[in-house]
């Protein structure tokens, strides 16, 4: 319980200080380093959870595929503007690798891609978006693994998240301050894209979550994970 307190508490408290601080203390000008600290911070609660065990490797193994394959879909699915399977990936990642993976799965599928997609102070957001939304379908695995619509909900409700902190990040690249006036006119105006994004989520689940999932579950069975 104590080993589980420490990694979610870099996962949900350093992380999002250091998004934070990056847009107070540093105006944004140090957004590289920010992003640094975030997938730094976010490997910390995965090391904690190695043991001396060879099915480290394998597990290293799946997650680097599932990275990959989340940047590779959001490379894809690039000419349909906010309609992407990285929430998708993310989530399957959680749901059956675990809160710490699905969490690095998001924050680095938004740093790597990003050197497609653009650099910027936007990266730590979505590095921290994403990561929490593998890390609460991690934590929510068992409900998301038993109940279709439960996990669809789910993932609409991912949409909505990510958009509400990319809204943030909105309200913040104004004047580096936050006004909640300006937030809420922010998530209003992206009402549009953030319906896309829910629409996406709930369809790429729907469309991947078995045949992905069963892949990964057939493999740890075969190598014990």
């Amino acid at each position: 319980m104590a080993k589980k307190i420490i990694k979610l508490s870099f996962l949900i408290i350093l992380v999002p200080l250091a998004v934070i601080l990056g847009v107070v203390v540093f105006k944004d000008r140090s957004y590289a380093w920010v992003s640094l600290c975030v997938a730094l911070f976010s490997l910390v609660p995965l090391f904690l959870t190695f043991e001396k065990k060879d099915t480290n490797t394998t597990k290293l193994v799946i997650l680097a595929v599932m990275i990959a394959l989340s940047v590779a879909g959001r490379f894809l699915f690039s000419f349909i503007p906010h309609f992407k399977p990285v929430t998708a990936m993310v989530v399957i990642t959680g749901i059956y690798m675990g809160y710490e993976y699905g969490f690095i799965c998001g924050a680095f599928t938004a740093l790597i891609s990003n050197f497609i997609f653009g650099q910027g102070p936007w990266t730590p957001f979505q590095m921290f978006a994403w990561g929490l939304i593998g890390l609460l379908a991690g934590l929510l695995a068992k409900v998301l693994q038993k109940n279709i619509i439960i996990l669809l909900v789910f993932g609409a409700l991912a949409g909505v998240l990510f958009s509400f902190f990319m809204d943030v990040w909105t309200t913040f690249w104004y004047d580096g301050t936050f006004n909640f006036s300006r937030f809420i006119a922010n998530i209003v105006t992206a009402i549009p894209v953030t319906i896309t994004y829910a629409i996406s989520n709930v369809v790429f689940l729907f469309v991947l979550i078995k045949p992905i999932g069963k892949k990964l579950e057939r493999i740890k069975i075969k190598y014990g994970l």
